[in-house]
């Protein structure tokens, strides 16, 4: 086996471990060949290449992976790469004496069958009795419990 053919072995393996660390966390694929590739490369230059050979593949494959996991976190590799998106929630509240049955109210979002409704100059979550309600539509307060009201059109 060429000495081309080993280190293109070892970077693979070192490139499947970064992606095990980076893409695919876990005990995956990626990081069992990673590690079988380089220590393949590693033992492949000890075979065919003599103890000398071996030993200076096994020093420049330690060293350049630990830079490789330097400079992936010093770079916050970790950062540009990964999800960053959150849920935002907003639990909107009203007072339980500004909403009555039979209040009348108009559609804020479209009810599927849940969304928001202005009821008395208040928006509040209700939902729908009778399935989807379109925005800007007229409803009626059915029920009002303690954080959504219930409602049908008008």
């Amino acid at each position: 086996m060429s000495l081309l053919a080993i280190i293109l072995v070892i970077v693979l393996g070192i490139i499947l471990l970064l992606l095990e660390f980076l893409i695919f966390p876990g005990f995956t694929v990626f990081g069992i060949s990673g590690f079988l590739a380089i220590l393949f490369g590693i033992g492949s230059a000890y075979y065919f290449h003599g103890v000398q050979t071996g030993n200076y593949a096994l020093l420049i494959t330690a060293i350049l992976s630990i830079i490789t996991l330097f400079f992936v976190f010093k770079q916050k590799t970790w950062k540009k790469i990964g999800l960053e998106s959150s849920i935002v929630s907003k639990n909107i509240t009203f007072d339980p004496d500004q909403i009555h049955e039979g209040d009348s109210g108009k559609t804020v979002t479209r009810l599927n069958p849940v969304g928001k409704v202005m009821v008395n100059d208040v928006i509040c979550e209700a939902k729908s009795i009778s399935g989807f309600i379109n925005e800007n539509t007229e409803v009626v307060v059915v029920k009002v419990l303690t954080t959504q009201i219930i409602v049908k059109p008008k």
